[in-house]
């Protein structure tokens, strides 16, 4: 059953944009939300369902709850980490989200200055 709901995870895009932006490393609920530029209650149930497949854990940190791949499941099933790896930079959206993340670190921004995420979007959309 563990292998099915982890299918089922997989078979959605923005759980799968969630993953490929985790990839670098743990990001926090409010980052995100602004990277992928989705609402709070659209990230906590997409969050919630790949808690719930094992393909992501949580910690907090002070006031912050902090998301991450789970390497335990990649590594029991490496055929999900090769999907991160190979397959998700073909899709051209998967690509713009790394991207946003990618500029969101150089310019480093945190859970504190979040908000300004929206500069970065716009200065690659440009």
């Amino acid at each position: 059953m563990e292998l099915i709901q982890m299918l089922k995870a997989l078979s959605d895009e923005t759980r799968l944009r969630i993953l490929n932006i985790l990839r670098d490393g743990p990001l926090c609920v409010c980052e995100i939300e602004a990277i992928l530029e989705i609402s709070q209650s659209n990230a906590s149930r997409h969050l919630s369902k790949l808690t719930n497949a094992n393909l992501v854990n949580y910690y907090k940190e002070a006031k912050f709850i902090y998301y991450k791949l789970d390497d335990e499941t990649l590594n029991e099933y490496n055929f999900i980490q090769n999907i991160l790896d190979n397959e998700l930079d073909k899709d051209t959206h998967l690509r713009y989200d790394y991207e946003i993340l990618k500029a969101y670190k150089k310019a480093n921004l945190n859970c504190d200055t979040v908000s300004q995420v929206k500069n970065v979007i716009s200065q690659i959309t440009k």
